[in-house]
């Protein structure tokens, strides 16, 4: 019988977005409900496995529920929380679930591997580095000998603590992440059967390619990095190669871990080392190619090209305040140019808003009841930097209790409808604007806090702008004001000079 305990914390935290996040806006899970989490425990299929292309999700998955490396191996539920991508995380919050997570390994009696599942941008005040500071915390515990997987987000950050610490690690393969479990699957039966295997652990390698780009210049449904993230499983497949994975890095924190890595581990140091440079130097030559992945305008600009458009529904992603990066979704520049439109307030076209953070007028429209007309000043209460609350005098049109205690109302102004939250949240489905009455395929204009399109989204789109809107997310990076990135980095030092792809090996 194997024994792999499970531990991990999911955020991505912007260093720039006043937002603090608390244990609140965490799904903690323990015991049986943290087993649950996974499709391999569960002998249940992988969520979205259809759309994930053969090529990443592997042969091995043409029947998901028959996982054979699963067997004889029992899971040792430990703690595991997950968030909304938000701001840093609050210090006693992050050093309490620290003590849980390193008190329940030390009682856990021995075990042979440790299942990390994390995103690798989380942000505390006071850490630089916190899953450094995690990895280091459970190696002091359980010492050198159990085997480390982790699992990421190909917008995480691979440090040289966390490298160190772990002895395999993957990531996402697909931006959006549709290949999310994919990958989580990946990296646990990955662990199972290298540890079966008696080999120990394995060589491997990491180069850091010292480029930060936001992700929505990098989305695998564009070149160049369709191309990049095509090389991997074609790396991951030679002889003395494991696992390989492409990190794109976290753009919206002042770290100096924030950059790119290529990581990969095997049984041969040259094909590992090899494989590693050889995508690592494709990345850095092709560095100048990463552009946005739809059209780029401001938001007014964008309002005006969606008001005389006859493509409908027209997406507009409002970026700089993407809760689903870790902004606020309480900036109300996008709300503002929305209601300046006499088109969309006197009804001549259809609107939605989604959405906005703002639990008292939530609370507001309660207490007028559906049908019930509000004034309320909206937005604003968070990110303070940007114009502030938007005053609006607005109609009730819908009361509803979202999945996790999520009260929401849809506001209406004319032909406006303005989603309102009580905890942030980001509307990436069909489902989620059913439950609130709203339609968007039937539509004129959806505004959108999203950077890029979630597939939902992108299937409806007849056109798409990203509006380069300010936020705690900004697209636009020169904008934010970095003090602590690790220099020189591309695109912030166009000039520097090709870097040493040396790399570390372990």
């Amino acid at each position: 019988m194997i024994r792999i305990a499970i531990c991990g914390l999911h955020i991505e935290s912007s260093t720039f977005t006043p937002y603090m996040s608390t244990a609140a806006d965490f799904t903690q899970r323990r015991g049986q409900t943290l087993l649950e989490r996974y499709p391999w425990i569960t002998e249940s299929p992988i969520p979205g496995i259809d759309h994930v292309p053969r090529a990443i999700a592997g042969e091995e998955w043409d029947v998901p529920v028959k996982r054979p490396w699963n067997r004889g191996v029992e899971w040792v539920p430990i703690l595991h929380c997950s968030a909304l991508p938000g701001g840093r995380v609050e210090r006693l919050t992050y050093e309490k679930w620290r003590v849980e997570i390193c008190d329940g390994l030390a009682k856990a009696g021995h075990l042979d591997g440790i299942f990390f599942d994390i995103h690798g941008a989380m942000s505390v005040p006071g850490y630089d580095d916190v899953e450094g500071d995690l990895i280091n915390a459970i190696r002091d515990v359980v010492g050198p000998e159990p085997m480390v997987s982790a699992s990421m987000d190909l917008h995480g950050n691979v440090s040289e603590k966390l490298f160190a610490g772990c002895d395999l690690l993957t990531c996402y393969r697909m931006a959006p992440h549709e290949d999310a479990w994919v990958s989580r699957e990946r990296a646990a039966r990955t662990l199972c059967e290298r540890l079966r295997s008696g080999k120990g652990k394995p060589i491997k390698a990491m180069v850091t390619v010292p480029i930060l780009l936001p992700g929505e210049k990098t989305s695998t449904r564009l070149e160049p990095a369709a191309s990049l993230y095509g090389m991997v499983p074609e790396v991951a497949a030679r002889d003395g190669v494991t696992d390989v994975g492409v990190w794109i890095g976290f753009a919206w924190a002042d770290q100096p871990r924030c950059t790119a890595a290529v990581v990969g581990f095997g049984d041969d140091e040259n094909s590992v080392r090899d494989g590693v440079r050889e995508i690592a130097q494709f990345f850095w030559k092709v560095r100048h190619e990463f552009a946005f992945v739809a059209p780029t305008d401001g938001i007014e600009e964008a309002v005006d090209k969606a008001v005389v458009s006859s493509r409908r529904p027209f997406i507009i992603s409002d970026s700089g305040d993407n809760p689903g990066a870790g902004g606020a979704d309480d900036v109300t520049i996008a709300l503002s140019v929305l209601l300046a439109h006499p088109e969309i307030t006197g009804g001549d076209l259809s609107a939605i808003y989604a959405s906005i953070y703002d639990p008292e007028a939530v609370k507001l429209a309660d207490e007028a009841g559906v049908g019930g007309v509000i004034e309320a000043d909206l937005g604003g209460h968070v990110d303070t930097r940007m114009p502030g609350p938007v005053h609006l005098s607005a109609q009730v049109r819908c009361l509803v209790d979202d999945p996790g205690g999520l009260r929401t109302a849809v506001l209406g102004v004319g032909g406006l409808s303005i989603i309102v939250t009580t905890r942030r949240n980001q509307y990436t489905t069909l489902e989620q604007f059913e439950r609130v009455q709203l339609d968007p395929r039937t539509t004129d204009i959806v505004v959108v806090k999203i950077g890029y399109l979630e597939p939902d989204l992108y299937s409806l789109a007849a056109d798409w702008i990203m509006a380069l809107t300010p936020g705690g997310v900004d697209q636009d990076l020169m904008r934010l004001g970095y003090n602590h990135l690790r220099r020189p980095i591309f695109p912030f030092d166009e000039d520097m000079q090709d870097p040493d792809f040396t790399g570390i090996t372990g």
